[in-house]
């Protein structure tokens, strides 16, 4: 049984992490299933908040799995992302506080979530709900966060899209296992008709590589693949395969706070960091408008 007290909290390298001058909206996607994009989310968001930054995740998946790992209440009725959407109710008002860890804050997602793609069709400028509101969100709060990471379904729905247009960055994982190229120049040309039609501020910034086993030939072969084709957005850091990793969110924590000294938190540390200090023009947040 673990400790219910509050846990020990890695140190991340390079800790405390500068602050953006603006707040960074992440999208993370991947239309390919089980590349540990939610895995990704709550584990980056959760080593960002121990590095100091303050940081919200914003669950758009109606399974709800990100509110699960951040042991944030996500059963029906619970004020919610669907109420933003589709209620028009204010960001702040859903926002919960992550239990383990100081600054990290959430937006969860309930099965309420899973009939919002059919109530937005007859909604006026359906795709810009959640931007709208994290921009009044962003513009209203006294003391904005330094993050901001949208955790997507693994389909090109109503609510991704509006997550896609929510978003400044674009944060793709990419698991090292045959086939990871899978699907993936159809989400880059998601991203760019999104980008020409609805969001001209969006940008494929970051990818990191998840599952990665050095002992494997493919891995590697997988990891330099992805690296040729995109040099300047592969994150140095990648994040090994972990049981520690897979656990965590049955215990309604991250790994960050589940077992601090996991290769697999100290991989999502190091990834962390390397975020926060690399692509510095990117901190133009519209909460400058």
């Amino acid at each position: 049984m673990k400790d219910t007290g509050a846990p020990r909290l890695p140190t991340p390298p390079g800790a405390p992490f500068p602050r953006p001058e603006q707040t960074r909206v992440f999208t993370i996607a991947n239309q390919k299933g089980g590349v540990g994009k939610t895995t990704t989310a709550v584990n980056l968001a959760a080593a960002l908040a121990a590095g100091g930054s303050r940081v919200l995740v914003i669950d758009t998946d109606p399974q709800g799995n990100a509110s699960t790992a951040l042991g944030v209440d996500h059963r029906a009725g619970v004020a919610s992302v669907y109420d933003v959407l589709v209620e028009d109710a204010p960001v702040a008002e859903v926002v919960h506080q992550c239990p383990d860890i100081p600054g990290l804050t959430c937006v969860p997602a309930t099965i309420d979530l899973a009939g919002a793609e059919i109530e937005l069709v007859s909604f006026v400028a359906r795709e810009m709900r959640l931007r709208r509101a994290v921009d009044a969100y962003l513009a209203d709060v006294d003391d904005p966060p330094d993050y901001i990471l949208i955790d997507c379904p693994p389909s090109l729905g109503l609510l991704t899209i509006n997550a896609f247009v929510a978003g400044h960055e674009v944060l793709i994982p990419i698991q090292c296992e045959y086939y990871a190229l899978e699907g993936l120049s159809m989400l880059l040309r998601n991203i760019d008709m999104i980008r020409r039609h609805l969001n001209p501020e969006l940008r494929l910034s970051t990818i990191l590589l998840t599952m990665y086993d050095g002992r494997t030939r493919l891995s590697s072969q997988v990891a330099d693949e992805v690296r040729n084709h995109f040099p300047n957005e592969v994150l140095r850091a990648t994040v090994p395969r972990s049981v520690r990793v897979s656990e965590a969110p049955s215990h309604g924590q991250t790994v960050i706070s589940y077992d601090p000294a996991s290769t697999g938190a100290l991989a999502y540390c190091r990834a962390a960091a390397e975020l926060a200090t690399r692509h510095s023009e990117a901190t133009h947040g519209r909460n400058a408008e």
